[in-house]
């Protein structure tokens, strides 16, 4: 049995709900767009100032987090607030190993991502069984669990002042200390990380997991094992929240119990709204507009940041209810050409 795209939402044998849209064929005006952004990103630190560039750096590893929630949220229907469980993880794992053991890439990245996917397959399992609210409430409990965890393990995690005195990420035996470097690691990472999960959720296994968000129990009468789907795609998913979590440790050398909070899970499902959820590319636009305003706005503001996001957010599902990503970017590129 294979799945086929149609006028709704994707499911196998190619039936509508008559939900969301299935994924848009690519253009060519839509590659040439991605190329150009990608080398806008390459190029970037050689015209940015160090705090620009750091603010940038902190965007992509917030956009990979944020592109591995709507891997739960839009695609497979699984809205989270405890995410931040396994984002924070992988950055604590990362951190330990580059202090204990080696901080040469790929070392740190790939422990992260194993930790993280290790911890969303030790809790995956019975909370995937769960729907709707139960499933927001009992990733909220997971959430909150995993940080009190780190909050009082004081001889692994540091406690409440964190995993400090972490190495700066090394690269054939010299360390990665300046702005730009770092910069260009972490983006090389999270183009790996963000194609991964892209073509994960353009593949067979994720248009049944976009069956499953639109009609669980049909696609269960079809054959489908919609918990062992639900619960792949929860692992998946917490090991590009890991990946995430390793770059943070990589750039800022400093874990906290506060990345693991429902405050940080919060943000990254602020980020995959105003996005549009199932648009891993628009979940990038969000995670980018929450930083911005955030860290780099919100001190200008007295701190002010998070009404501001609020603010959008409220915009947002009032305006824009599928998000930026529900934008028809194509007609704006269409008219900017033709004036």
């Amino acid at each position: 049995m294979t799945a086929r795209v149609v006028d709704g939402p994707t499911v196998p044998g190619g039936s509508r709900s008559g939900a969301a849209e299935p994924p848009r064929r690519r253009t060519p005006r839509t590659w040439i767009a991605a190329v150009a952004v990608l080398v806008v990103l390459a190029a970037a630190p050689l015209f940015l100032a160090p705090f620009a560039t750091t603010t940038l750096t902190r965007v992509l590893v917030f956009a990979l987090f944020a592109v591995s929630l709507d891997l739960l949220v839009g695609v497979t229907g699984l809205p989270s607030l405890g995410h931040a469980a396994y984002f924070g993880t992988g950055a604590y794992a990362a951190g330990w190993v580059s202090i204990n053991v080696t901080s040469a890439i790929p070392v740190p990245l790939l422990v992260g991502a194993v930790f993280g996917a290790l911890a969303a397959a030790l809790t995956g399992w019975i909370t995937v069984r769960t729907h709707g609210v139960f499933f927001l409430m009992l990733t909220l409990a997971i959430g909150e669990l995993v940080q009190q965890v780190a909050d009082t393990w004081e001889t692994l995690t540091g406690g409440a002042n964190g995993l400090t005195g972490i190495p700066a990420t090394r690269l054939a035996g010299q360390p990665l200390v300046n702005a730009g470097y770092v910069y260009w690691y972490v983006l090389a990472a999270f183009l790996v990380g963000f194609a991964l999960l892209w073509l994960l959720s353009r593949s067979p296994f994720g248009e049944a997991l976009r069956g499953i968000r639109d009609n669980e129990p049909r696609m269960r009468a079809l054959g489908y094992p919609t918990s062992l789907y639900k619960y792949a795609a929860f692992v998946v998913a917490g090991a590009g929240a890991g990946l995430a979590g390793a770059l943070l440790a990589a750039q800022v050398r400093l874990v906290t119990p506060a990345d693991l909070g429902f405050a940080t899970a919060a943000f990254a499902l602020l980020a995959v709204i105003i996005g549009g959820a199932g648009s891993l590319w628009g979940a990038c636009l969000g995670a980018a507009l929450v930083i911005v305003i955030r860290d780099a706005l919100g001190p200008s503001l007295d701190g002010h940041g998070t009404l501001l996001l609020g603010v959008v957010f409220v915009l947002v599902v009032y305006l824009l209810p599928r998000g930026a990503a529900g934008m028809r970017w194509s007609r704006l590129l269409k008219r900017g050409s033709s004036r």
